[in-house]
């Protein structure tokens, strides 16, 4: 009998250690999935300025009302073939959360117009600068808005990148104000999208529905008025406008799908690919000027971040170390729904 139950102990501790591996390599698996989906997020982001320098015989704002229609098509595409519109009827039928969504879709095309016109005028390193300062300023947002405590690196990273910034306004006698046009937009954006919190696609949708018509009435009238460029520009252009809702949502679902399977500290290292991409493209490849008061300007603002990195990220990992007793079961069913 106690030879039986031995054999059986050690089938049973086999058979555990066993699933535990298998649990282990799923999460490993899981984790690099992740990072592949944030990484080519994060690079296409940062590639955008080249896909935008190719339709630059079109005017900014013509090239901004196509990107709104033809992303709304995609993501309502998708929409019908996720077939679930709960979110979309619960948003509809709330007139707060309506509004928050309008402010959302306006914040998000001052964004994307500022985004292509910077690209078409040869601002491409501002707007690597602007994406560069966004997570200090969403972090700004946070301590006024929401209320939220800010630790002694993160108030020295924004001392830092205000000096960065300055060196900047004070050398060339002008605000940088594309990249700060972009660094707020988007911070904006992205507080209306923590307070009205909904998926991706669904969010996405109601944003550029609720633009749409505006963008519709907008390309109707320069075309009426022979001003318009889908009749005048080359058919491989015309594709390339065609596919910018394509380009605007397919990187949002790789973002949304990698913080699914990532830890948040991943996701905030991942975010400098973008402007790094950006950065690199505006000195080499679009041939800006680069002269050592943007090198100065820079350096602070990289400093910065370095130093923002590193405060969120401890301040992530002793979060994520404690967890009060009563918070354990709502932990645990985050976790279910994002799998």
């Amino acid at each position: 009998m106690l030879k039986y139950i031995l054999n059986l102990s050690k089938i049973i501790k086999k058979q555990v250690s066993s699933l535990a591996k298998q649990v282990n390599r799923e999460n490993e698996y899981n984790k690099k999935l992740g990072i592949i989906y944030g990484v080519m997020a994060f690079t296409a982001w940062g590639l955008l300025p080249i896909y935008w320098d190719l339709l630059n015989q079109i005017p900014a704002l013509e090239i901004l009302a196509h990107r709104i229609v033809w992303s709304f098509l995609f993501v309502t595409a998708l929409l019908i073939v996720k077939g679930d519109y709960s979110a979309l009827k619960e948003i509809l039928t709330s007139r707060q959360k309506s509004l928050l969504v309008f402010a959302g879709a306006v914040l998000v095309s001052i964004n994307w117009y500022t985004y292509i016109w910077a690209v078409n005028s040869n601002f491409v390193l501002q707007t690597s600068m602007g994406y560069y300062i966004n997570p200090l300023v969403v972090s700004l947002l946070s301590m006024i808005v929401l209320k939220e405590k800010f630790n002694r690196g993160k108030i020295i990273a924004l001392i830092l990148a205000t000096i960065g910034v300055l060196i900047q306004t004070v050398q060339y006698g002008s605000i940088p104000w594309v990249a700060l046009i972009l660094a707020v937009s988007f911070a904006l954006y992205g507080l209306v999208k923590k307070v009205v919190s909904i998926d991706t696609i669904t969010a996405l949708a109601l944003e550029t529905l609720m633009i749409t018509p505006v963008a519709l009435l907008y390309i109707g009238r320069i075309e009426l008025t022979g001003s318009g460029s889908l009749t005048v520009i080359p058919f491989s252009v015309l594709i390339l406008l065609l596919f910018s809702g394509v380009v605007t949502a397919t990187p949002l679902l790789w973002f949304a799908r990698g913080t699914q399977l990532v830890e948040f500290s991943t996701i905030g290292f991942l975010q400098y690919i973008a402007p790094t991409i950006s950065f690199f493209l505006g000195v080499f490849f679009f041939r800006e000027d680069f002269s050592i008061t943007h090198l100065i300007s820079f350096c602070f603002i990289w400093t910065a971040l370095i130093i923002y990195t590193v405060a969120i990220t401890r301040g992530y990992r002793k979060e994520k170390n404690y967890i009060p007793a009563e918070d354990v079961d709502d932990k645990v069913d985050f976790t279910e729904k994002v799998q």
